[in-house]
């Protein structure tokens, strides 16, 4: 299942950068464990965005509750699911099975 995840900043800047480079950290952790596949700022510097695989929402919550944006409450997190029905050719079966694939 693919997780969007909208990261919404709820402190005052200063804040929030005190912590962007454990939550940096924390992202590439999770890249490299196959849980995170994009994730970036948003355009307007007030959050950002990650798009995620897991089997269920309570990993994504596990994961999200390890985020040190999310344990000194400086952001929230808005949490979308989505079981992928179609894909484009080049985007990984692995993170959307059963999705027909698109050239």
């Amino acid at each position: 299942m693919l997780f969007s995840i909208t990261v919404s900043y709820t402190r005052p800047l200063d804040e929030v950068k005190e912590h962007l480079d454990a939550h940096k950290e924390w992202l590439v952790r999770h890249i490299k464990a196959g849980a995170i596949l994009v994730a970036g700022p948003l355009q307007q510097g007030q959050g950002g965005f990650i798009l995620a695989h897991a089997q269920d929402g309570s990993e994504i919550a596990t994961m999200i509750a390890d985020d040190p944006l999310d344990r000194h409450g400086v952001a929230s997190f808005d949490i979308q699911a989505c079981d992928p029905v179609l894909r484009a050719a080049g985007f990984s079966e692995q993170w959307a099975p059963g999705a027909k694939a698109f050239p």
